[in-house]
Formats: structure tokens, C-alpha cells, sequence
């Protein structure tokens, strides 16, 4: 079944900000706006989901789930791929590290029908992943990597869900995967290749390597779409990224963070509109109460679905002066009430603070070295004795 995913209404007369620019085709996924929101822990739930969808078009992922947690269907795993009947085309992206239970957790998306794209997490520089050979870590093992890639394509084929991929440029510096990751990858039919210009000890310091990107589009050409990640922050990020690195998308982290709107400006920007969001703070009052209410239904109890919202607000009132206090009372909300009470006290009609809400969003960290399974680094190659490691590390990834 074709889906199309349409923009907001473009005036007659616009013309694409990117020269030649087509609807970004993923399988039988067309998007008239080729952005990609990037999955990120505890942010990209349902809620956050329709905020995003509400300013703008484009492809809106779940948070990453583990394959042998979703084959065991804990309740956290499926609360995780849990879409609202609003929600198309339905996205889900699955981390694994054992070629049989990513397969398993492939099938039984397709079979149920729960998705109507499903990603692949390569990409994740966290300990807890890469330490278990996954992640940004599993593709230096290239027969694993392409044993994964391919059961996992050979199983969405069977409902004629796109399969796609999303990783770094490698483990570090001395040990880069991406470009032979992403032949792989186009080899076993993926449908797209997205890349974080960074490699995992990189982590989110310092500026993204879009020559990175740029190497890959000409490695793969147009034999399959390839998306480019890291340090977009504002629609124009999104234009240059496009123009110098001849990607075919882009994928927004961070930089939405606080910032759902984002959405919208992309849209407009990529069809050559000038129209950008500059909301005031009574705008970003509305947005975050809204939001709160999507957590608490979200989360089916109003303290939890609060509380959660608790880490956004740093995020959205970026810039905007609304006192210490305030920002004090937001970061410890317990209840709708509450919020509506504090948000009602800010002044509603200051405007847009320019450059001071702009910019990086959440901690970038610093360079670390990767925490990698004993001796990873030695061969490209997975022996008898890793493959059951590899195993028994699905078993202990269970917490959705």
C-alpha cells in the first residue's frame, strides 16, 4: 500500500529550495518533506510525535526498542511502538545484535501490523549499547552487520514494509564502518541509509562531519536514498546540509528538541518559502501545555505524564526571559493545574528572543572513548564464542 505524506499548502509560484528536488522516496513511502525525525530515548514518544506532526510534515520514528524486548512484548516495548490511529505512516526503530532475534521482532511488526516503516539502529554511541556490540559498534563485525541487515529486509519484504538503516561514521577516528556499511547496506535492499556525521567517541561534541555525508552520496549515487544527521538546529542548517552534501533528506535530532515547530520550518524552507516560526512566549506557553496533556494521556496517569514533561522545559524556553522562579516551579510541575498556574503568570506577549532560543540543544558532551566488548576491535569477523555472547546480550536487553 502506497502512502503519501503531504506538506502544508505551498502557494502557487514557490519553487524547492534545493535545485532538483524531488518527493524523497523510501519504498512505497513518498515524502513530500524529506525529514525524518530522529529517534531519541525518552523523548519521541506518542506525545512529542503529534507536536511535531501538528507544525509540519515529514517521517516520525518511535523511540528505539530492543528486538528481544519486543519479542517478549514487555509492557514497555509495546507502549513503545504504540501508534494513535492519526499517526501515518506508522514508524518503529528496533536495535538487535543477534541476526535470528531482529528477524523475529521484523516478522512479528509485519505480521501484526504495527508498522509501516521500520528502521535499524547502528547508530547509538551509548555504553550501555555499544558495550554489548551494538550500536555505532556493531557494524566493524561486517558479516554480522550484513547478517542483520539482510534477515531483517528479507522479513519486512514479506509485507512490503521499507526497511531502512541509520548509523554513524564508525567507531572512532581509526576505525571507521559507514561507507562499506552503507554498500552493504544497498546490497541487501535497504530502502535508505541515514548517517550520523559523527562516530561514537565523538559522541554529540564538537561539529558533525558533513564531508562524511557528502563521501557517502557519491559512494552510493541514487541507487538508494541516503539522509544526512547532525548539527541541524534551523531550517537553513538543513538547506546547506542539502546543497553541499547532495543527501537526499535530513534527520532532526536535538535540534527539535523544545522545538516541534521545526517541522513546520523545514517544510516551508525546502519549498522555498520564507515563513519561519518565531513564536512569543504566550505561543510557547500554549505549545508546552499542550504537550503536557498529550504526556499525561500518553502515559494514561497525570504526575507521570507531568513529570516527563519536566525535562522539556529548559528546552522550550530557551532564550526567553521568564525569571529564575519560574523556571524553577516548571522543572518541578506535578500537575496540569499546576502548569496552567505558572504558565499564566509569564508574560505572554514577549516576543521571540531571536538568536538566544537558537542554536544547540541538550548536553553535546565530550569526546570518550567507546565501551566495546573485550578484544571487538581484533578482527572484522564474528567467531563461534562471540556469536554466543552476542546471544546471551539479547537476552539481557529486556527493558524495552
Amino acid at each position: 500500500m502506497n502512502t503519501t505524506i503531504t506538506t502544508a499548502a505551498v502557494p502557487a509560484g514557490a519553487e524547492p529550495a534545493v535545485p532538483g528536488r524531488a518527493p524523497l522516496r523510501i519504498g512505497n513511502l513518498v515524502l513530500d518533506s524529506p525529514v525524518v525525525l530522529a529517534p531519541m530515548a525518552g523523548i519521541t514518544n506518542t506525545a512529542f510525535r503529534r507536536m511535531c506532526r501538528e507544525y509540519g510534515a515529514g517521517l516520525y520514528v518511535t523511540e528505539m526498542v530492543t528486538s528481544r524486548a519486543l519479542v517478549e512484548r514487555t509492557p514497555t516495548s509495546m507502549r513503545i511502538i504504540h501508534h494513535e490511529p492519526y499517526e501515518t505512516p506508522r514508524s518503529v526503530q528496533l536495535y538487535g545484535v543477534d541476526p535470528v532475534t531482529v528477524g523475529q521482532a521484523v516478522r512479528m511488526l509485519v505480521e501484526e501490523d504495527r508498522a509501516d516503516h521500520i528502521d535499524l539502529n547502528f547508530g547509538c554511541p551509548v555504553p550501555k549499547v555499544t558495550r554489548k556490540g551494538g550500536g555505532a559498534a556493531l557494524p566493524w563485525k561486517l558479516d554480522l552487520f550484513t547478517a542483520i541487515v539482510r534477515t531483517a529486509v528479507a522479513e519486512a519484504s514479506r509485507g512490503d514494509i521499507p526497511l531502512t538503516v541509520k548509523m554513524r561514521k564508525g567507531i572512532d577516528a581509526d576505525h571507521l564502518t559507514y561507507l562499506e556499511a552503507g554498500r552493504i547496506a544497498r546490497d541487501a535492499g535497504v530502502a535508505s541509509v541515514a548517517l550520523h556525521a559523527r562516530t561514537a567517541a565523538d559522541f554529540y561534541s564538537g561539529r558533525a562531519d558533513w564531508d562524511a555525508i557528502a563521501r557517502l552520496k557519491d559512494e552510493l549515487g541514487d541507487t538508494v536514498p541516503v539522509l544526512g544527521n547532525g548539527d541541524i538546529f534551523a531550517a537553513e542548517d538543513a538547506l546547506e546540509m542539502m546543497r553541499t552534501t547532495g543527501c537526499d533528506g535530513v534527520v532532526i535530532g536535538r535540534g527539535c528538541q523544545g522545538r516541534p515547530w521545526l517541522f513546520g520550518d523545514l517544510a516551508a524552507a525546502l519549498n522555498g518559502l520564507d515563513f519561519r516560526h518565531r513564536p512569543s512566549l504566550g505561543e510557547v506557553a500554549d505549545a508546552v501545555y499542550r504537550h503536557g496533556t498529550y504526556l499525561v494521556e500518553h502515559f494514561e496517569e497525570e504526575f507521570r505524564g507531568v513529570r516527563d514533561l519536566r525535562k522539556h522545559m529548559a528546552w522550550y524556553f530557551k532564550g526567553y526571559a521568564i525569571g529564575g522562579d519560574a523556571r524553577r516551579a516548571l522543572a518541578m510541575v506535578s500537575s496540569l493545574a499546576e502548569l496552567r498556574e505558572i504558565l499564566s503568570g509569564l508574560d505572554r506577549e514577549a516576543p521571540y528572543p531571536g538568536a538566544d532560543a537558537e542554536g544547540t540543544r541538550g548536553r553535546a558532551g565530550r569526546p570518550k572513548r567507546p565501551v566495546l566488548p573485550e578484544r571487538w576491535l581484533e578482527s572484522r569477523r564474528v567467531d563461534e564464542q562471540r556469536s554466543r555472547e552476542l546471544h546471551e546480550a539479547e537476552l539481557d536487553v529486556s527493558g524495552g
